[in-house]
């Protein structure tokens, strides 16, 4: 056992490795690492997988084959055969069999000994048979048993790691530091709802009581979580306003200009984010806001709208895409967009000339550029603007943390516009993106057909391209995705042995291949040829998944549709649908998809709305990997569900709201502080650029 200074503080304590309790050695505490287990902190939030009620043991009589049940009875009868210990149990009702598989266990039974037994039962022989069963000895008349009469915890385990052991080592924890676990919540919020002591909820999820006090801990561990995420979150928002001023931005002459000479009307929605957007704008405080829409809502224009604000107060803006592909089809949208309106815009990307790249780092430096396009090479140290004022980041949630803060870090104090066509859920809203404002596009533009969506089998091959052939005949274009380039060692689609496949199906149909490997030269021809209608048919991996924008195809094949995420699906449906004739998306299942892949595909099938689908993607994948953010602990929530449990999630956020509005620096709540700073100090700043 670790030896402990005098007097140490909870919180030192709690992170204190799990080698302090009694009882776990190297081995020990190793097996537990492999759960989750390092601390003595999280030793105290190993939070079960699932429970078992075993609260109300019953009479053999009233045992049922095909149930888990318990029973309290006496061996009658006990043999060793064959490597097994069979033996016969009997109370005043009746009698039953009990199978282990080992002969072992017969060394310490006797007959007439006292057993409490909790396992599966089946027949045999019309009796009934408890097979490897858990077992108690109960030695004492009156001994109250530890294996049943109560809800009984099941953790996660490993080989090394029995229930009873991790059960003995949480119960050490207790007894020896349970009075590390102190209250931070404020007290007039635990007396406002009731909520039992933060010792007794932790205390309540290992050894519930009753379904009501389990229901109240849980509830009250999860609203932990949210809360200290809500109130480190609102600080860090509330001090960044405090400490950075950003340029004035307002529109003017350009804006008028543009918006008066487009061909067409904006949807509701968009007049509604290009609003919201400006009055941001016209504030000191940075603007942090986030614009999400479906695939084709038009995002792109809102976005034009807040660089030409921009370029009537006299400022620069720049527009970061996550690939070389997409701000080349950026580059291309916004000079057709920008140049009648004498705004001048530069491309820059790693692949351009030397002579190119001075240039426009002379007109970034010198003011002359007005708006810059590129990837990650605008934030490279030898780009300087001259009074960069907007950023722009387009499919946000593609760049990497410090990419993104490495641009802004370009300003002194930017106005921030993050937009993504891949929907985030409103939960994930309130949390884990709680510090930035929101911009829906929840609306397309008059004219657009929904596309259908059907999923196939394998051996549909020849249908489907029979579709491809109509559609081509019309003079249209078709997209083909498979998961890999070349055959691997997985047995899944790719695409040089799909182009070949559809070449000798389809003879007269101009194919062309498209993956990440190829040269970005090679891969911009190609995508221009498409666009230009010289290639029918495109067969490629992700790489079109974004930005890819040829309003003539109006149909996309996904091969080994399972393999793809739910979000990477709908991305890639919305590569057709662009124009105004009716699209199509096929989704074909190879043999032996999984459940999982099989779940996916039949929700693309049901569902065409971005916003469900990011629904039950969160479902399916947890909030983590949704919003890219689980590497740095902001939604690694122990006990809090973001989607089942979005009332909690209100809650705290508005409780965090009132709180910090009478108390900005949480002075009068020094352990609610410290423990904000000591779970969150670390990832706020993820948190709030994530």
């Amino acid at each position: 056992m670790t030896t402990i200074r005098s007097n140490p503080k909870p919180s030192s304590l709690l992170a204190s490795p799990v080698s302090i309790l009694d009882g776990v050695g190297p081995k020990k505490a190793q097996a537990l690492s492999k759960i989750g287990v390092s601390t003595l902190e999280d030793i105290f939030y190993l939070m079960p997988r699932r429970y078992e009620d075993r609260r109300f043991p019953k009479q053999l009589r009233d045992i049922q084959p095909g149930n888990i049940e318990c029973t309290i009875a006496f061996i009658i009868e006990i043999s060793r055969i064959r490597g097994r210990t069979e033996a016969v149990i009997a109370d005043d009702t009746g009698t039953a069999r009990v199978v282990w598989f080992t002969d072992k266990i017969a060394g310490f039974l006797r007959t007439g000994t006292k057993l409490a037994i909790y396992g599966q039962v089946s027949s045999y022989y019309d009796k009934p048979q408890f097979t490897h069963p858990e077992f108690e000895i109960l030695y004492r008349k009156s001994q109250v048993p530890n294996l049943i009469g109560k809800i009984v915890p099941i953790y996660p385990g490993t080989a090394d790691l029995t229930q009873n052991a991790i059960k003995k080592f949480i119960g050490t924890a207790f007894d020896a530091y349970g009075w590390c676990l102190v209250d931070f919540l404020p007290e007039s919020i635990i007396k406002r709802y009731s909520m039992m002591s933060l010792k007794e909820a932790v205390r309540q999820v290992h050894s519930p009581e009753n379904e009501d006090k389990f229901i109240r801990a849980r509830n009250r561990l999860a609203f932990n979580e949210f809360f200290l995420l809500q109130t480190g979150v609102m600080m860090r928002r509330q001090e960044f306003s405090e400490k950075y001023k950003a340029e004035i931005i307002s529109d003017g002459q350009t804006f008028s200009k543009f918006r008066d000479s487009l061909p067409f009307k904006l949807t509701d929605a968009q007049r509604v984010a290009v609003y919201e957007i400006l009055e941001d704008m016209r504030q000191p405080c940075p603007m942090n806001r986030l614009l999400q829409g479906d695939v084709g809502s038009g995002k792109t224009i809102v976005a034009v709208f807040a660089m030409l604000a921009a370029f009537d107060s006299g400022v620069q803006s720049a527009f970061m895409a996550p690939t070389e592909i997409l701000a080349q089809q950026h580059y291309m949208s916004l000079k057709k967009f920008l140049d009648p309106l004498g705004v001048r815009t530069a491309l820059l990307t790693g692949s351009l000339k030397l002579s190119e790249r001075r240039e426009i780092l002379a007109g970034l430096s010198d003011g002359t550029i007005n708006i810059a396009v590129g990837t990650h090479a605008l934030f490279s140290e030898a780009v300087t603007f001259k009074n960069l004022a907007l950023v722009i980041v387009d499919e946000q949630h593609r760049f990497g943390v410090l990419q993104r803060s490495g641009l802004t870090a370009k300003a002194k104090a930017p106005h921030v516009l993050a937009m993504t066509a891949t929907p985030i859920p409103r939960t994930l809203i309130m949390s884990v993106y709680g510090d930035l404002e929101v911009s829906t596009l929840n609306e397309l533009p008059k004219g657009r057909k929904e596309i259908k969506t059907v999923a196939v089998k394998a051996k549909d091959f020849d249908s489907v391209c029979k579709k491809i052939i109509e559609q081509v005949s019309k003079g249209h274009q078709v997209y083909w995705v498979c998961p890999l380039i070349d055959e691997g060692e997985r047995d899944l689609a790719s695409v040089t042995s799909a182009n070949e496949r559809l070449k000798k199906a389809m003879p007269r149909i101009k194919t062309a291949i498209l993956h990440g490997q190829l040269a970005i030269d090679e891969k911009s021809r190609i995508m221009s040829d498409f666009a230009s209608g010289k290639i029918d048919l495109l067969v490629a991996t992700v790489v079109i998944e974004v930005g890819v924008d040829v309003p003539n195809a109006t149909m996309i094949v996904i091969q080994d549709a399972g393999q793809f995420g739910l979000a990477q699906l709908h991305q890639l449906r919305g590569r057709v649908g662009r124009g105004d004739a009716q699209s199509y998306c096929v989704l074909i299942e190879n043999a032996d998809i999984t459940e999982t892949g099989r779940e996916r595909v039949s929700a693309m099938v049901e569902i065409s709305d971005g916003f469900r689908l990011s629904e039950r993607d969160l479902i399916q994948r947890g909030p983590g990997e949704v919003c890219g953010t689980h590497q740095h602990g902001v939604t690694d929530f122990r006990v809090a569900d973001i989607v089942r449990d979005e009332k909690i999630l209100t809650l705290a956020k508005n409780e965090a709201s009132i709180l910090l509005e009478a108390d900005p620096e949480l002075k009068n709540e020094p352990e609610l502080r410290r423990e904000i700073f000591r779970k969150l100090g670390k990832v706020l700043e993820l948190a709030v650029t994530s």
